[in-house]
């Protein structure tokens, strides 16, 4: 476990600070431009399909406080940096090793494929926590530090929306760690990584903007990460959380199934 972070610790050190940074740059534009005026032009209501970048089932408004910081944990930029962290150690969980065939030279050691990969596991798990805490960190400071942002987002909803994002990251490790379980190259747990993030978005972007589609959004991980609606209501969606997580587990169940089950030769 500690190996694999140690391997990684300048890439993490640089997400982390990547992540500090931007979330203070929405922090600042938040505090300097009212999110009406960003977003909502001369008294307009923002288009619909802008719920999916407030990080709201649509109760929350990107043109509010809450809504802009929401899209702060929707990002892109955001999404790019937890996919980055978790396609990267999931991919060198086990399908890295068994790509560059030293799979088989960790098996000689008294190591159980069980140990092997839950320490790995383990690993990413606290990469992932590490990059939402210093996010959650950020924009907590960032709420305290201004009255004008404190009236409007309770604190709780800060460290809600936190735990939410651990929960979508579970969500995506576990999706993750059950490819690398399986696959045989590093670039097919990348791949699917990144591909489950993108659809995931665009799949639940279309469902909101487009009435035909909306149950789609169902299908999405992103329908059940909502951190707009957790800053704003100040509480933890549980049943969201709870599917998000959910799947997460069924995930790393699947994968350690699958690693029990495989030929691990090249």
């Amino acid at each position: 476990m500690w190996l694999a972070l140690h391997r990684r610790r300048r890439m993490l050190a640089a997400l982390a600070l990547g992540m500090v940074v931007f979330e203070t740059l929405i922090v600042v534009i938040a505090n300097t431009i009212p999110p009406t005026q960003l977003f909502g032009g001369q008294g307009g209501t923002p288009p619909g399909a802008f719920k999916a970048f407030s990080g709201s089932t649509g109760d929350v408004s990107i043109a509010s406080y809450p809504g802009l910081l929401g899209a702060g944990l929707v990002h892109p930029f955001w999404i790019a940096m937890q996919l980055t962290v978790i396609g990267s150690l999931a991919a060198a969980a086990v399908a890295a090793d068994v790509e560059s065939g030293t799979i088989e030279l960790l098996m000689v050691r008294p190591v159980s494929r069980a140990r092997l990969l839950a320490e790995r596991t383990a690993a990413l798990v606290i990469a992932s926590v590490l990059l939402n805490a210093a996010a959650t960190g950020t924009m907590a400071a960032g709420v305290l530090l201004s009255p004008r942002l404190h009236r409007e987002v309770p604190i709780t909803g800060v460290f809600s929306a936190g735990l939410l994002g651990c929960g979508f990251a579970l969500c995506l490790t576990g999706f993750a760690l059950a490819v690398s379980a399986l696959g045989r190259r590093r670039g097919q747990v990348v791949g699917a990584t990144i591909a489950l993030g993108s659809v995931g978005f665009a799949v639940n972007f279309v469902a909101l903007a487009w009435s035909r589609a909306a149950q789609l959004r169902f299908v999405s991980p992103f329908h059940y990460y909502t951190p707009g609606d957790a800053l704003a209501d100040g509480t933890v969606p549980w049943v969201s959380f709870g599917v998000l997580a959910g799947a997460g587990l069924a995930g790393l169940t699947a994968a350690f199934v699958l690693l029990a089950r495989r030929d691990l030769a090249p």
